[in-house]
């Protein structure tokens, strides 16, 4: 299997040495480093109190941002018709691990929560794996079910099957932020697919009638949805986070109190180097910060949409629909984080991409840019095209390296 990776034509080993789309990877590093240095400076007051080291959660970041890019480099060298084959097999993954996850004895609950397995030291989130390989075989299906999707009613509804079970797995968990970002990165690709209007405008119409259901069956849900409306309300009880939240973005005002300066990350917002880092932000670079991290977090994700758009154009049907969909996930992620931060939505636990503390999250956001990596690469040099060919020009050269130089 190493062999033929290592042979397989790659963004990492190509006649033009590492090939890959600089704008996309600019990006994700820019907001890998902001996102280290804030995790730095939110996390510092609470490491040292928990574990007598203020660097404790920077030094783990590091960690987890070391797995995240080997599994990156990994990514990068699997041809996306692999990622097609293994879809059906990569579905029955994601529900495997959302059922252990909800088993007493495997599944970690924290705050009241089981979304995690424990491996030692490190838990692992199924919910961030299974998004992704929802996408892949959804896409895959899409290309395999294309005039059925697009004519008939049972090719719509087939894929709604699935992601149902999963949507209450990921509920029983619960974690309903999760559920929302998976469905609409889903709706999306089958709007993308050629779902005709009526029957997404049904879709639409039925999710919404589920998310008040499934607000009003639980009380602390609609606690949520009550008190964002008026956090100051409830100041110190059910307000508390958001409140502390927004007197941090009222202290940066338009160039904040520096870095490392937070006072709200001693101890009064809750979750300040992950949930809610982008208030932290907000208040350590002001304004000026704020609207610039929002702005590559814009061109981050309008990338990845063009990256969906070119492949489709070259006629690589799967490789665009899984760029769509994860582009839709970091949209869906980044609208809801940055949303709860501000008040426009109900407090919800999901991390802000590329930024926030947690392995998981982090790792798999990592494996999806190498995914859009990848997938921008092979539209280039035409791989999985319906005209693609191949010359020996395409592949390595086997010997020495100094053979190889001599080659070029």
């Amino acid at each position: 299997m190493l062999t033929f990776l290592k042979l397989s034509p790659s963004p990492l080993v190509s006649q033009r040495g590492i090939d890959l789309d600089f704008p996309l990877l600019a990006g994700c590093l820019a907001l890998l480093g902001l996102g280290l240095v804030m995790i730095t400076s939110a996390s510092s007051e609470v490491a040292a109190a928990q574990s007598g080291s203020p660097l404790f959660h920077m030094l783990r970041h590091l960690v987890y941002l070391v797995i995240g890019i080997s599994a990156a480099l990994v990514t990068l060298l699997v041809p996306m018709a692999t990622w097609q084959r293994l879809g059906g097999l990569l579905l029955l993954v994601a529900f495997a691990i959302l059922v252990l996850v909800l088993i007493p004895g495997i599944g970690r609950e924290v705050n009241g929560s089981s979304r995690w397995i424990g491996f030692g030291m490190f838990n692992v989130q199924p919910s961030e794996i299974a998004k992704v390989f929802v996408v892949i075989y959804l896409a895959g299906y899409l290309v395999r079910r294309q005039e059925e999707v697009r004519e008939s009613w049972m090719g719509f509804l087939k894929p709604i099957f699935v992601l149902i079970p999963m949507a209450g797995l990921l509920l029983a968990e619960p974690d309903f932020g999760a559920t929302v970002v998976m469905l609409g990165a889903a709706a999306a690709m089958l709007f993308l697919g050629g779902v005709g209007l009526l029957r997404f405008s049904m879709l639409a119409a039925a999710a919404i009638a589920a998310v008040v259901v499934l607000v009003q069956t639980q009380e602390y849900r609609l606690q949520r949805l009550i008190t964002f409306t008026d956090p100051w309300a409830d100041q110190f009880g059910s307000g508390y986070q958001l409140t502390q939240a927004l007197i941090a973005f009222g202290r940066g005002e338009w160039l904040g109190v520096g870095l490392g300066n937070s006072i709200q990350k001693q101890f009064y917002l809750p979750e300040a180097h992950t949930d809610f880092v982008f208030a932290v932000l907000a208040e350590e670079l002001g304004m000026v910060g704020a609207l610039a991290t929002l702005g590559l977090f814009l061109f981050v994700g309008l990338r990845a949409l063009y990256i969906g758009l070119w492949a489709e154009k070259a006629r690589q049907f799967f490789s665009a629909y899984v760029a769509f969909g994860l582009a839709f996930l970091w949209i869906g992620q980044f609208l809801i984080n940055i949303g709860v931060n501000v008040g426009l939505l109900p407090t919800k636990g999901l991390t802000l991409p590329f930024l926030s503390y947690g392995g998981s999250s982090l790792v798999i956001c990592c494996v999806s840019l190498a995914l859009l990596l990848r997938i921008e690469w092979e539209r280039r040099a035409e791989l999985g095209s319906e005209e693609a060919t191949f010359e020996e020009a395409d592949f390595p050269e086997e010997g020495t390296a100094a053979e190889v130089q001599h080659a070029r």
